[in-house]
């Protein structure tokens, strides 16, 4: 037996009770060096710790994409990552734009230990403990090319993190010319989706939003990318790495934005509420 197939040999699973619950890592049996983290049974991140570019989930395929289209190939960006999980778009990046600074806010402290022990990520990522508007605070005005959001609890995005405020406070941290993408998810009617889209577009004058059309006519729960700037955005050549996907997503904005978010009001602290609970199984093993 080599090496390799040793390590591999002695690749088990990790269960550890972290703050928001009981994590668990996972080795992929297809492939050699990926890891799924799962979060009381709902999946959180994949992970190959020899190809940072191989992603597994469709979503975060959509982010990679607009991170892909943002800038000239291999320029380094700086980012901030509201949510953490297994840390897969920080480690995407890192492998795609060398040389970029990003920081990574994560509330669970225990569940960035067991990453730490059993998922090691490269240098040029550093990892704070906090919540992630109040790491919002703590980063200087006109910093980051980018804020990545993610930040699920039980599942569903926090009211604090939906708001016009909230919003606001990730604007001013970008420099001009940069981006918010934030990972949401939502279901029929989509009620959720367009208030969020109508609280973006309250704040950067050029919105756009990409899910799988089946979500998009509100025929089913999913995860929806929504993306802010002041500048415009690369629409062209994201919508078509967008519908080269394996499961093609749409890219919608402009007239098609507006219509979706019809009569929907940006949303504010005062009235904000936690994104729509999944549907049993929604984000599970199955």
């Amino acid at each position: 037996m080599s090496g390799e197939e040793a390590e591999r040999e002695e690749a088990r699973p990790v269960e550890r009770e972290v703050a928001l619950g009981t994590a668990k890592l996972m080795p992929d049996l297809d492939r050699e060096h990926g890891w799924l983290l799962t979060l009381n049974g709902t999946t959180q991140s994949y992970v190959d710790l020899a190809d940072p570019t191989h992603l597994e989930f469709e979503y975060i395929q959509r982010i990679a994409h607009l991170l892909d289209a943002l800038a000239p190939t291999g320029e380094p960006l700086e980012a901030l990552h509201l949510g953490g999980g297994a840390l897969t778009v920080p480690r995407y990046l890192a492998a795609t734009r060398p040389g970029s600074r990003q920081r990574v806010v994560e509330v669970d402290g225990p569940l960035i230990r067991l990453i730490a022990d059993h998922l090691p990520w490269p240098s040029g990522i550093e990892v704070a403990i906090g919540d992630a508007r109040e790491g919002l605070r703590d980063t200087p005005a006109g910093r980051a090319d980018l804020v990545v959001a993610d930040v699920f609890h039980g599942s569903r995005t926090p009211a604090h993190l939906t708001s016009l405020e909230f919003l606001q406070q990730v604007r001013a941290v970008l420099r001009p010319g940069g981006c918010y993408a934030a990972n949401l998810a939502d279901g029929p009617p989509l009620a959720f989706a367009r208030a969020q889209a109508a609280t973006v577009s309250a704040v950067f004058p050029y919105t756009a939003l990409a899910a799988e059309p089946s979500v998009l006519r509100g025929r089913r729960y999913g995860n929806i990318l929504l993306i802010g700037s002041d500048r415009p955005l690369p629409a062209g050549e994201l919508g078509r790495r967008l519908a080269a996907d394996p499961f093609p997503a749409r890219l919608c904005e402009g007239p098609d934005l507006a219509r979706l978010i019809g009569r929907s009001r940006p949303v504010r602290d005062a009235d904000a509420q936690d994104s729509p609970p999944p549907p049993d199984g929604a984000f599970g093993l199955g």
